[in-house]
């Protein structure tokens, strides 16, 4: 692999190609000429308006190579850990341009340039060394770049440099010298690929594998097709209930629930081909909070010595709603009402406090009121991140109301009575 020097090593080292080929073949009208490398913008023009005998290459873009982009492995692990120096890998794209002083000097130093590129299709490593080389004494400028061109390794690299010419359109063409802002001159475009940087930064290797172990199981994906409460289908999901998670080829080898990404073991009399039951915890801390709930069964395999459970298969991901749960007494106190909730409410969770008038005058559509919590959902302590308690603010009417909370837009629950009416829980304010 190369150093960053690289791309500099190759405009060097064509530069030199072409000089030397210019020189192999000298043409008699052309007596003395020069091969330079500088952007078209710059290539002076002497003060009668008439061009010096010149070839310029210069290197106008770089592009990533895409069969060497994806070849090596990540430069990171999952714990971004440096664990490889993958190359970068690029391909340079050359202007090839000539002036000419004389009548037709541009068109044939042009000619002899191509020829000389034609005859070379790629960089041979003998050729690299020696272009990058100078027998200046130190301190020459010259001879002291290309000395530290050389050090680049761009002759040591795995692949070598192959040169091929570029058809670029009149467009192209066009769009390039305009945005050089330069007279348009003779011009031949030419690709250089490929180019591998590696970076020198030391890596982490891994150990060498000793043993392989392979294990071979026939391939199963589970599928959720619905979840439920045990209670009934059209039963609210409360702290402490128990789940069914209905669907397909449910059950593996080693079968785990996640549930918002906590992990849960079914018992085996629970685990079934078709059915999970998950009993949810009762309001633990920093466990399970009231709201949207996403769940995923997984199967997994042991590998290893000694066995350790690895996950394999996963199924699709479905969601349950996990109402809030208010537990009594309601019993306000000055203008306000501490509500208990299980499970807890976190810090950042939204909760609304909604109150409808029991009995209301006939005919009337009664009151309803929607009531936000206070700020944080009332929590001052630093780096207190739950609370079981919130204190509403009414200011209400005095009344009778049908008490629920809304915790990030899951409700809790009415009670029935048997001529299915609502009768709780209420509060009296």
């Amino acid at each position: 692999m190369s150093s960053a020097l690289a791309i500099a090593g190759v405009t060097a080292v064509l530069q030199r190609l072409i000089n030397d080929g210019l020189a192999d073949f000298p043409p008699v009208t052309v007596p003395t000429f020069e091969v330079t490398s500088l952007p078209p913008s710059r290539i002076l023009v002497p003060a009668n308006g008439a061009d010096h005998n010149q070839l310029n290459l210069f290197l106008y873009q770089v592009t990533p190579n895409a069969s060497w982009r994806n070849m090596a492995l990540p430069s990171r692990d999952e714990e971004g850990q440096h664990r490889s120096n993958p190359p970068l890998a690029l391909d340079l794209h050359y202007l090839l341009s000539a002036y000419g002083a004389e009548r037709l000097n541009a068109e044939i130093l042009l000619g002899c340039a191509m020829q000389a590129l034609h005859e070379t299709p790629f960089l041979t490593r003998d050729a690299v060394r020696t272009a990058l080389s100078s027998s200046a004494a130190p301190g020459d400028p010259l001879g002291d770049m290309l000395r530290a061109l050389g050090t680049a390794g761009l002759a040591e690299q795995i692949e070598q440099i192959k040169i091929t010419p570029q058809t670029l359109s009149t467009e192209e063409m066009s769009k390039l010298w305009t945005a050089f802002q330069a007279p348009y001159r003779p011009t031949a475009g030419y690709l250089a690929t490929v180019v591998l940087i590696e970076s020198r930064r030391p890596t982490r290797q891994t150990l060498p594998v000793r043993e392989r172990i392979v294990k071979a199981i026939p391939f199963q994906r589970p599928t959720i097709e619905s979840i439920e409460s045990n209670a009934g289908a059209d039963e609210p999901i409360v702290a402490n209930s128990t789940i069914i998670i209905k669907g397909r080829q449910l059950r593996g080898a080693i079968t785990s629930v996640l549930i918002s990404g906590i992990p849960f073991i079914p018992a085996a009399n629970d685990l079934a081909e078709n059915e999970i039951k998950i009993v949810l915890p009762p309001p633990l801390p920093d466990v399970l909070r009231a709201g949207i709930q996403s769940v995923q069964v997984v199967h997994e395999v042991d590998l290893g010595k000694p066995p350790v459970a690895h996950r394999a298969v996963e199924s699709n991901v479905a969601a349950f709603i996990l109402h809030p749960k208010l537990v009594p007494p309601f019993a306000p106190s000055a203008g306000k009402l501490s509500l208990k909730f299980e499970p807890s409410v976190g810090r950042s969770q939204r909760v609304t406090l909604l109150l409808g008038q029991r009995n209301p005058p006939a005919g009337a559509p009664g009151r309803s009121f929607s009531i936000p919590a206070p700020p944080e959902n009332g929590i001052t302590v630093a780096g207190q991140t739950e609370t079981a308690t919130i204190e509403f603010s009414l200011g209400v009417a005095a009344d009778v109301y049908f008490l629920r909370v809304q915790v990030d837009g899951a409700e809790s629950s009415l009670t029935i009575d048997g001529a299915g009416k609502f009768d709780g829980p209420t509060v009296t304010v």
